[in-house]
């Protein structure tokens, strides 16, 4: 059983579901980096184990109560309110500033994963040939998932599921991030960003007392989608930490070592100075997916010009990036002294 928490510890908690939203919103970033890096990686898998066949007896048996004691409901339920505030609000704002100073927010969450690095790194003491063997098999896969090249969007249902499943290894495996996943698989665009956006303004509409999306078809089928994408992400999310933790529990040491290889790999996913190639046709046009976005072939990373303004400015997002972990650091450590 964990400990009652204050007030204090409930809006922390929020907040950190919050940036897990975000994170996982981001292609690149991995939500369960900001669950590693905050200290609540283990507690967030080891409940999310809960949800199993005598978790449903209860909940079937109306001891709603009971239900929510046994998942650890007080840490679940703040952890997932932050995250679906912040696919209608922080990740939103992620949205406008990637569209709008895209180096900057690339050179921000780069920091962040060095500052990981360092975070998860710093007091693992544990190096041997088996963790070591470990590790640069993590960065080596690491490594190879950032120059993978993005497949075209498909909308089968069977195959969404299977998305769902695959993407939600973002919260639970620091360092793969599910949105590039996603960005791989071809179905990012319509995943989380049109699906999100049609499921925030039916709502807008709904509370305004408007119900005309019934008959939109195309509404209607993108909901749909979401519908099975959140079921797989479900069904995901609980499989996956079964399996995580029964390998945190008896492979700790190499799991770490693996971990801190793989988010060394990916940093090549985040590199701030890469250009979006995208799909073009025989007579130089862009090809556009069935919603009217570009398709996506890769990305082309370059050095960074010293000569230019940005790239100073870049740099210094790099060390925010980095100083934002090493506050977190900080906050941990006055937490338990304190405690």
């Amino acid at each position: 059983m964990y400990e009652p928490r204050t007030l204090t510890d409930r809006f922390f908690l929020f907040i950190k579901g919050l940036c897990m939203g975000a994170a996982n919103k981001v292609p690149g970033v991995s939500g369960g980096i900001v669950a590693f890096v905050a200290g609540f990686y283990e507690e967030f898998i080891y409940s999310l184990q809960k949800i199993n066949l005598k978790a449903f007896k209860l909940l079937l048996g109306g001891r709603f109560r009971s239900f929510y004691r046994y998942v650890n409901g007080p840490f679940l339920s703040l952890i997932i309110f932050g995250m679906l505030v912040s696919y209608f609000s922080v990740s939103k704002l992620l949205d406008y500033f990637l569209e709008t100073k895209e180096l900057f927010v690339w050179a921000t969450f780069f920091g962040m994963i060095i500052g990981s690095i360092y975070f998860i790194s710093k007091d693992f003491e544990h190096w041997n040939r088996t963790t070591v063997t470990a590790g640069i098999i993590g960065l080596i896969v690491g490594i190879s998932i950032s120059f993978l090249s993005p497949a075209t969007e498909n909308d089968n249902l069977l195959f969404i599921f299977l998305c769902g499943i695959i993407s939600v290894s973002g919260m639970t495996l620091p360092g793969l991030s599910g949105s590039f996943i996603l960005i791989l698989l071809g179905n990012y665009v319509l995943l989380l960003v049109d699906s999100v956006n049609a499921l925030y303004d039916t709502i807008a509409e709904m509370i305004r007392g408007d119900f005309s999306f019934i008959n939109e078809e195309e509404r209607l089928d993108t909901l749909l989608i979401l519908a099975v994408f959140t079921a797989g992400s479900a069904t995901g999310l609980v499989s996956l930490s079964h399996l995580l933790g029964y390998v945190l529990k008896h492979y700790k040491n190499v799991t770490t070592a693996v971990i801190i290889g793989f988010i060394t790999g990916s940093l090549g996913v985040v590199w701030p100075w890469k250009r979006t190639i995208i799909q073009t046709a025989a007579d130089g046009s862009v090809v556009y997916d069935s919603n009217g976005d570009p398709i996506i072939l890769n990305y082309e990373r370059y050095l960074p010009d010293t000569s230019l303004g940005e790239t100073w400015w870049a740099l210094l997002f790099i060390i925010f990036g980095i100083l934002i972990l090493l506050g977190l650091d900080w906050y941990g450590k006055n937490r338990k002294d304190n405690a």
